[in-house]
């Protein structure tokens, strides 16, 4: 499986929601806090033109933030992304 990244904040509501959809699909990630390292953010938001978290990348892949992550999930694209 392919690893899970997520950038994401403490009080985020969507990250919140973002690790809970991984936990539930027992599917293991790493979590990076940005508010603890604002260049790491800063960097992130050029390199990827994305201003919001959480960040979540399947591998080296930028998915998007939860909602994206979330209609991947509607489509039934989800799990064969992390496999694939």
């Amino acid at each position: 499986m392919k690893p899970v990244t997520i950038y994401s904040t403490p009080t985020c509501p969507y990250c919140i929601r973002a690790k809970q959809l991984f936990t539930s699909l027992n599917v293991a990630f790493t979590d990076v806090d940005l508010s603890a390292d604002p260049a790491l953010a800063e960097e992130l938001n050029n390199k990827h033109n994305w201003r919001t978290v959480p960040m979540i990348f399947i591998g080296d892949e930028f998915v998007g933030g939860y909602d994206d992550v979330i209609a991947l999930q509607a489509r039934g694209e989800l799990m064969s992304k992390l496999e694939g």
